[in-house]
């Protein structure tokens, strides 16, 4: 199947691990044209370079961010066709009580407020070529847990974006979708300190078992193990390609399974 994304220019927030790298890695692969954002420099964004893209070291909560972002592919590009709102962080919480207001504050400035910003930045261009804004948000946004429940609120309010956006803007050529991924294998699950490493110091098993066994058997994954990150990509990739031109406003769940209710 063509996806017709060749020439196609893109903004990918949070770009240089996981389910962002992945993306940006596979619409450049499609033939896109890719305006990476992250904090900081990694190998990864420099081989994502020497594929072509375009990368822009800032930090997503300053309020200059996301337009230096769309300034960069207009600038470079001269056109602004998809916007892939990825960047997030989180964390394991030991208790709702340990979580003071600076962290709640950190965790919505960067999960949700830069959808927002990323977004109201990038509108105007999107508008001019009947674009698509694809949002990463989370089976937590409506299946919360305990131990990341400042991430799930933040990703409900994305879910919820997502919606109003569409309503918005799906009359005026704008697409909006959101991807809700359940347990991906990157950073947030994989570093030293991760959901994985927490898991498994419950269990008694190493990270790599917790990934592979101990999470699909706990957490209800039909299919019996995690998501990769480039699968996240594939849908990403479908939903900002014209073979979903009549899709808009729709969340779309990539968990294995894990969800069980309709």
């Amino acid at each position: 199947m063509d996806l017709e994304l060749q020439g196609k220019v893109a903004v990918v927030t949070g770009a240089s691990k996981g389910i962002g790298l992945a993306t940006a890695a596979a619409l450049i692969g499609e033939g896109g044209h890719v305006v990476a954002s992250s904090r900081t420099s990694t190998p990864e964004l420099d081989a994502l370079v020497a594929r072509g893209a375009t990368v822009v070291l800032a930090d997503i909560t300053d309020a200059g961010t996301p337009q230096r972002l769309v300034d960069a592919a207009l600038s470079t590009y001269g056109r602004l066709d998809v916007l892939v709102n990825n960047v997030g962080i989180g964390g394991v919480r030991s208790s709702f009580l340990d979580i003071d207001d600076a962290e709640w504050a950190r965790m919505f400035d960067v999960t949700f407020f830069s959808a927002v910003r990323t977004s109201r930045a990038a509108l105007p261009a999107l508008l001019d070529t009947g674009g698509v804004i694809v949002n990463i948000s989370s089976i937590n946004a409506r299946l919360p847990f305990p131990m990341v429940v400042d991430y799930s609120a933040a990703k409900a309010a994305v879910a919820n974006l997502t919606k109003a956006l569409s309503e918005e803007f799906a009359p005026r050529g704008v697409r909006v979708n959101a991807v809700a991924p359940g347990p991906v294998r990157t950073p947030f699950w994989t570093d030293p300190g991760g959901f994985a490493h927490a898991v498994a110091a419950g269990a008694g098993v190493t990270a790599q078992q917790a990934l592979d066994e101990v999470v699909p058997q706990s957490m209800g994954i039909s299919t019996g193990r995690i998501t990769e990150p480039g699968e996240v990509a594939d849908l990403v990739l479908f939903l900002a390609s014209v073979r979903s031109a009549n899709i808009t406003g729709a969340e779309f769940t990539l968990d294995g399974g894990q969800v069980k209710t309709l």
